[in-house]
This record gives C-alpha cells, structure tokens and sequence, in this order.
C-alpha cells in the first residue's frame, strides 16, 4: 500500500471495499439495477461522501435534497428535469446537480463516475 501525505485520500486504494445496492422500487426506477460504490472518503459531520460510482444502464426518478459533484469516466447519462429539459452528459464531462434537482437521470450505457455529495 502506498503511503499519502497526512489528510490526502486517493482513489486507487484498492483496499477499499465496494458496496453493492439493488435499486428495485417500481416508484423510483423503469427496471431493477445494481450499482456499485467505492466510498473512499466520508465526513458525517458535514455530510460529505466521495468516491467512485458504477451502475448498468437504467432510469430513476430523482428527488435532490443534496447537492453532487459528477465526473464521468465511462458511459453516457441523460438527466432530464421535472420541465423537460436534457442535458447528456459522457467520458471528461464534470457537472453540479444542485439541491432540489428533480427529474430523471439515465444512464443510457453502463456508467462510470466519481463523485462528491454534500448533504
């Protein structure tokens, strides 16, 4: 294992284990998906979770009572607002989906991402 300066949290630790959650609910998703998470920092104190995100293609109603910093390292997403209006995002792209963000996010592919969630 490599060793970071005090206080610095890389995102290659391959020690860090994923957590695999399956995403059933009819009300929230078209169809049940499984996603993984590698949680590589967390701050309960100010509601801070970071980290890498996979999931298989899907869409899912979203609410936001957070505020997410998204960085796409695979795959393609469509996030449609309660207006219907789109935005795709693919690989590079970095995006804010602010607090009270309500619509759907699609991953039209398998989807890749880093993020960074205040709550």
């Amino acid at each position: 294992m490599t060793a970071y300066p005090k206080h610095v949290i890389a995102f290659d630790d391959a020690a860090t284990t994923p957590t695999e959650t399956q995403i059933d609910d009819p009300a929230a998703v078209d169809t049940p998906y499984t996603s993984k998470s590698w949680r590589h920092f967390t701050n309960p104190t100010k509601g801070a979770i970071a980290g890498v995100w996979e999931a298989e293609s899907h869409l899912e109603r979203c609410q936001c009572d957070y505020d997410e910093l998204c960085h796409i390292l695979e795959g393609r997403v469509r996030l449609t607002d309660a207006d219907g209006v789109c935005q795709e995002f693919g690989p590079g792209d970095s995006f804010v989906i602010a607090a009270g963000f309500s619509g759907t996010w699609e991953n039209l592919t398998p989807v890749r991402k880093v993020f960074f969630v205040l709550s």
